[in-house]
């Protein structure tokens, strides 16, 4: 599992060429994919360094379900937007090869900007989504459910984000991160794929497929 950027959204991990070499040779393995990617989400609206004001974004005009972006706007189609162009720029900007070849992991975590506007914050995550969905990609999320339900709340079944996989983190051992794997996902129509707990100061994953 490697990360992409560097703790925000807009950042880039100055070590990912280096770890991408090391997780390709690594050995052994799941049912999950030798390696796959996970992407620091945000949605800060006019806290953050840029914004979108139109549809519009590295030259592509994007079919937007919310409606169109304005200057000024920060509900869920400018936010859609910006889920969007930060998804672009994690698979074009980062030095990612072959970005259709990995499973993109949504990274939601409280700790980042966030709207107060929940469906706001859905319509960002789902803006991401459809890009990495646009060159054959496939994206699930990353979170605990409480920081899940404080961002996103409620996925309904009619968002493309409700039959994601979901990685859950938050466990404290191996044997409570295997039980973990029986709990419900993040969206009600995903599975758990992936869980998370941590030992001696480090993060491990435990494969629930």
């Amino acid at each position: 599992m490697v990360g992409v950027n560097n703790g925000l959204a807009n950042t880039t991990n100055p070590c990912l060429a280096t770890e991408l070499s090391w997780a390709g040779a690594s050995t052994g393995g799941t049912g999950q994919p030798k390696v796959a990617l996970y992407v620091n989400t945000a949605n800060p609206g006019s806290a953050g360094a840029w914004w979108p004001t139109s549809n519009t974004y590295a030259g592509t005009t994007v079919a937007n379900p919310y409606g169109q972006c304005n200057s000024g706007s920060f509900g869920a189609a400018c936010s859609y937007m910006y889920g969007y162009a930060k998804a672009y720029d994690d698979a074009n900007s980062r030095g990612v090869s072959n970005p259709a070849s990995y499973f993109w992991w949504l990274d939601a975590e409280t700790g980042n900007s966030w709207s107060a506007d929940k469906a706001a914050n859905r319509a960002d995550l789902e803006g991401m989504t459809a890009y990495f969905a646009s060159i054959g990609a496939t994206a699930g999320i990353y979170s605990t459910s409480s920081q899940w339900s404080q961002i996103a709340g409620t996925v309904p079944s009619s968002s493309p984000l409700y039959t994601s996989r979901s990685w859950l983190a938050g466990a404290s051992s191996l044997t409570s991160a295997k039980r973990m794997c029986s709990s419900a996902p993040l969206t009600g129509g995903g599975k758990v794929s992936l869980t998370q707990y941590v030992s001696g100061g480090f993060d491990y994953d435990y494969s629930c497929i």
